[in-house]
């Protein structure tokens, strides 16, 4: 009966062995999966909130409905020489529509 208890005992030691790693290896790869799936998540909100920006449509161009700018210039240019309009009158006019 002696001689019976080490195999046993060297069984045990081996098939606990076994069970603890597959035990660790089994949480490792769960671990693994769930980090997987949350660097998932985190890349699906990025790119929902990047969606709208990309799908917004492009500005519109101002309506070329009145006359353009060079138009305007010779306008306040011919009042200018015609001495409607003053010197300063002419320089903040010109600034106006230039946008300076």
């Amino acid at each position: 009966m002696f001689m019976r208890r080490r195999p046993l005992l060297r069984a045990a030691a081996v098939g606990g062995g076994a069970y603890v790693a597959g035990k660790h290896m089994a949480r490792k790869a769960d671990q693994r999966a769930a980090d997987e799936a949350y660097q998932d998540d985190r890349i699906s909100q990025v790119e929902q909130q990047q969606a709208p920006q990309q799908q917004a449509p492009p500005p519109e161009a101002a309506p070329a409905a009145g006359p353009s700018m060079a138009d305007q210039l010779q306008q306040i240019a011919a009042l200018h020489q015609q001495g409607v309009l003053s010197d300063d009158e002419f320089t903040a006019a010109k600034a106006k529509l230039l946008g300076t």
